[in-house]
């Protein structure tokens, strides 16, 4: 007798179909997993339900995910990236010196940015514009003088400060006067 989830012979002729050695091999095996799942061989296996610590031996690219890791290496689209960069532009201007490198550096990122509009669209859409020069070293500017008010401002409080704190080593006294 057959069981009832297994078809019978007549349905399917194995000698109908030719197969290599490999793929024989892999019926064979699968069919002997299929058994032992039914009959419950792998039920309560320790690890269950936890993941699984897979090497990068079979990785091709694992030489690549070290480097990137080691050295701390993201790639991102074009558009996530300028993201990234418009974000952080203000504080990279903040370190330049003079209003020169300023522009320069403004005309770089408006420059990445043009370039990534006229490329064809890879991850998500660009939203990022190119700056406005002008206002952008506006604003720079305005920056600039008030971090130098506002080292000024600290540089006079700790004068003032060091000035209150010092006394004179030797105070004048007058003379004690003999009884």
């Amino acid at each position: 007798m057959t069981p009832e989830h297994e078809l019978p012979l007549t349905f399917c002729n194995p000698s109908a179909f030719a197969f290599d050695a490999e793929t024989a091999i892999a019926l064979l095996a699968d069919r002997h997993i299929r058994k032992a799942i039914e009959r419950g061989d792998f039920d309560d296996l320790p690890g269950s339900g936890k993941p699984l610590d897979l090497s990068d031996a079979h990785d091709p690219d694992w030489w690549l995910k070290r480097f990137m890791k080691r050295e701390g290496l993201a790639f991102l689209p074009p558009s996530i990236q300028l993201r990234k960069d418009d974000a952080t532009l203000d504080e990279q201007l903040d370190q330049l010196p003079n209003e020169k490198a300023v522009r320069h550096e403004i005309a770089q990122f408006n420059e990445q940015v043009m370039h990534a509009r006229h490329q064809l669209p890879s991850g998500p859409p660009l939203i990022t514009m190119p700056r406005d020069v002008e206002a952008t070293v506006a604003a720079w500017a305005g920056r600039k003088a008030a971090r130098t008010e506002e080292a000024r401002t600290k540089a006079s409080g700790e004068a003032k400060a060091e000035q209150r704190s010092r006394r004179p080593l030797f105070r004048k006294r007058g003379r004690r006067q003999s009884r």
